[in-house]
């Protein structure tokens, strides 16, 4: 029976690791056994932090909201009745936009609320 050398094979998967952990601290960088369980931990906080990347964009929107509305006597919740009332079809996203960038077009829609 003749020998397999896994020579190539294992130096090429180590490599192919070591290239996902450029970057990482102390061992986890260098070590192919540390590399691996750094990966498998990475993967698993980049999962649960897509989702609390939406979660994060939507509680900055709320706030921008919020803050643009105090001064004209409204809360935000008061404002997203009245937008809703009026059938007013803008999301939160656009609504935060608008009272960063474009204040007196917002000022519009709070004021036809």
């Amino acid at each position: 029976m003749t020998r397999v050398k896994r020579g190539t094979i294992k130096n090429k998967r180590r490599k192919n690791v070591l290239t996902q952990t450029k970057g990482f601290r102390f061992g986890r960088s260098t070590k192919k056994i540390q590399a691996k369980e750094a990966l498998a931990h990475a993967g698993t906080y980049s999962f649960a932090h897509r989702k609390d990347k939406k979660a994060d964009a939507r509680s900055l929107w709320t706030l921008r909201i919020n803050a643009a509305v105090r001064p004209m006597g409204l809360s935000y919740s008061k404002f997203i009745d009245g937008l809703k009332k009026k059938n007013i079809g803008l999301d939160r996203k656009i609504l935060s936009d608008l009272a960063n960038n474009n204040p007196e077009t917002f000022d519009r829609i709070v004021k036809s609320i």
